[in-house]
């Protein structure tokens, strides 16, 4: 039974999807419509959404097309790099960190608009319903949340394109079917469908958008040097950068080099097996380097327990609980520690390799005088014998037990 709803926000990107659910919510639930479209660094222009808004009968004052990059890299991207973040041994999460910003921005713009539902793209299959549907109700849980893939028939992409030709909805451009599924902000693109549906099936090389093939990539490293300041980057090469152009030029290295491609099946939130493949070039550079400056600036025990919370943080991003109380708490411990992780790192970008070359921070805790192959008078290297065998106690304790 459909809810009584007056005016609600749609997440909309101008494609066919969506243009078909503005219609839709027209016509099914008599509401007026506002579109918000986020630019978040996907590399395709977006002002073209107001045109086709426009041509739908929404008044301008309820199309809003928004530019998050610097929001989404800030307050989004590096938190979860501060955690290492990487679900499942590979996934960088580049999809799933996008969707809270998103929610939330749609949240705000129904206060803003007098809005009393909001409404999304995602199908009733995929992990971004969850996301985008946690992000509404953790932001304002008293709007109607409608989710079209989950209530209407048009479950086909030629359903899809049948119902925009018989309602006069724009389809340019979607003549041709794309053989996969993509979803591209400042941090990476995915693809899946298509041939990918086969897990055995090597995907063409002409699917990947962003990254050089390793064929292609130059036969020369490159050195670059990345400065840290809390736990985040901010300069390369000596240059100060702003959150979002420091990503997009890791991104320009990285896919020079051919670095960033991850091709994996993973466990989605709603229960299935899926196959993706992401670039991330620019995410690949600054995990690598990341770890490294935290290599000499962390505590043993502190980067150790920083290691051992990162899966669980990583879960809860991929499943859409960002704005949870325990995603913070852990936001808050990770935060902690970030307090001395200053320094540079020096990394070669070669053939999809990210290697460390050097690291440097003020608050380095590596101490030469201790760890040195050559003579030293700072450790007294026979203190070692009491150091294990206090720690083979309970060894030689359950051994003589053993004997009798």
């Amino acid at each position: 039974m459909k809810k009584d709803v007056k005016k609600v926000v749609l997440a909309y990107s101008g494609g066919l999807d969506t243009s078909v659910i503005v219609k839709w919510l027209q016509d099914e639930y008599k509401a007026e419509v506002v579109t918000f479209t986020a630019d978040i660094g996907q590399g395709e222009e977006v002002e073209p959404a107001r045109k086709k808004a426009l041509a739908f009968g929404i008044k301008p004052e309820n199309i809003f097309i928004e530019d998050l990059t610097e929001e989404f890299v800030k307050d989004y991207v590096f938190p979860m790099f501060r955690a290492n973040a990487i679900y499942e041994g590979e996934y960088l999460l580049g999809t799933s960190i996008a969707r809270p910003l998103i929610a939330k921005r749609q949240v705000e713009i129904a206060k803003i608009t007098g809005a009393d539902a909001v409404s999304h793209g995602a199908t009733g299959k995929g992990n971004d319903q969850v996301r985008f549907e946690l992000g509404y109700l953790s932001n304002d849980p008293n709007l109607t949340v409608i989710a079209p893939w989950r209530e209407w028939d048009l479950n086909s992409r030629e359903k899809l394109l049948a119902y925009a030709e018989k309602n006069g909805i724009p389809i340019e451009g979607h003549g041709q079917k794309s053989p996969y599924s993509m979803d591209a902000n400042l941090l990476h693109i995915s693809y899946e469908g298509g041939i990918l549906e086969d897990p055995s099936a090597e995907p063409e090389e002409s699917m990947w958008r962003w990254t050089n093939s390793l064929e292609f990539a130059p036969n020369k490293p490159e050195y670059i040097e990345i400065g840290f300041k809390n736990g985040d980057p901010i300069s390369i090469n000596g240059e100060n950068l702003s959150a979002g152009k420091l990503l997009k030029k890791l991104n320009d290295l990285g896919s020079t080099h051919g670095i960033g491609r991850v091709d994996m099946v993973e466990n989605r939130f709603v229960g299935m097996k899926s196959r993706g493949c992401y670039e991330t070039p620019g995410g690949t550079i600054l995990l690598k380097a990341h770890r490294a400056i935290e290599s000499i600036t962390l505590d043993r025990e502190e980067a150790h327990s920083k290691d051992e919370i990162m899966p669980k943080y990583a879960t809860l991003v991929y499943n859409g609980f960002w704005f949870s109380p325990e995603r913070e708490m852990l936001q808050a411990a990770i935060d902690k520690t970030q307090k001395n992780v200053n320094g540079t790192v020096k990394l070669k970008l070669y053939k999809g390799n990210v290697i460390v070359v050097g690291r440097n921070s003020p608050n380095s805790l590596f101490n030469a005088a201790y760890c040195t192959f050559e003579e030293d008078e700072v450790y007294n290297q026979k203190d070692a014998a009491g150091f294990i065998k206090l720690n083979a106690l309970r060894f030689i304790i359950e051994g003589k037990a053993k004997k009798h």
